[in-house]
């Protein structure tokens, strides 16, 4: 199967071979494959892509410039064993990648694992979310397209970060099951880290802390989401963190 790795380092993976990001012709060639394979589904326009690549200002012959990018990235991925003539097709001033079977694809990976953790334990079985939510947050957690800026990747940033959160959550409570505490503790303060106002971070955190028998420690970490609320947003917690604050401190 054909793997594509769009978390940390950009590669491809085709029977046996791989195409590491330094071979891809550069930050333009990386940002392109990474734009095509994410936007599969659909034909992009060239000048979609250009605007996505050079955001601050098209070059003046872009349209050149584009379609060099585009052979020379063509002929890499040759190089591993896929069809030069369609694997990045292009018609009617579109690209489209199409991969000549199923793909894998890193980033897909994570997002199903996401879909699948918070399923299971919607189903009460937190040891079924174990599996998908170690590997969520083992992609996740590694940068994209780290070095380049814009509006496209500024989005996908935002909800892969997201993304990661919710498989921190799912992690968390699966380790909570499997008796992993030090572990869950460490997730749940990572996702405390990330996204700092969301309240269901600090009450998960409280429950670690308290499962573990560190009812002082959970009592700060719900002063520290009282106090931040407070001074930054100006309200109190809601009455579900002040149901747990009690529920712990007794």
């Amino acid at each position: 199967m054909l793997r594509i790795y769009l978390m940390g380092e950009v590669q491809v993976e085709n029977d046996g071979r791989l195409l590491r990001e330094s071979q891809l012709g550069g930050p333009q060639g990386r940002f392109v494959l990474a734009y095509l394979v994410t936007e599969r589904k659909r034909a992009v326009e060239q000048a979609e892509l250009a605007e996505a690549l050079w955001p601050e200002s098209l070059p003046a012959s872009w349209t050149l410039a584009l379609s060099a990018i585009v052979s020379r990235l063509r002929s890499r991925l040759a190089g591993v064993g896929l069809p030069r003539s369609h694997i990045i097709g292009n018609a009617f001033g579109c690209y489209q990648f199409t991969p000549p079977g199923e793909a894998w694809v890193d980033v897909e990976a994570a997002l199903a694992g996401v879909d699948a953790a918070e399923g299971a334990l919607v189903a009460a079985n937190p040891q079924a979310a174990y599996g998908p939510s170690l590997i969520a947050t083992t992609i996740l957690r590694r940068p994209f397209l780290a070095g380049h800026e814009g509006s496209w990747v500024d989005d996908r940033r935002a909800a892969l970060a997201s993304s990661l959160v919710r498989a921190l959550d799912c992690r968390v409570d699966a380790l909570i099951a499997n008796g992993e505490l030090v572990l869950a503790l460490t997730h749940a303060r990572e996702a405390v880290r990330l996204e700092p106002y969301r309240e269901s971070g600090y009450r998960r955190l409280m429950r670690v802390l308290a499962a573990g028998g560190d009812r002082a420690d959970a009592v700060r970490a719900y002063n520290q989401c009282r106090d931040l609320l407070q001074r930054e947003l100006g309200v109190a917690p809601s009455a579900e963190t002040e149901s747990v604050y009690r529920e712990i401190a007794g």
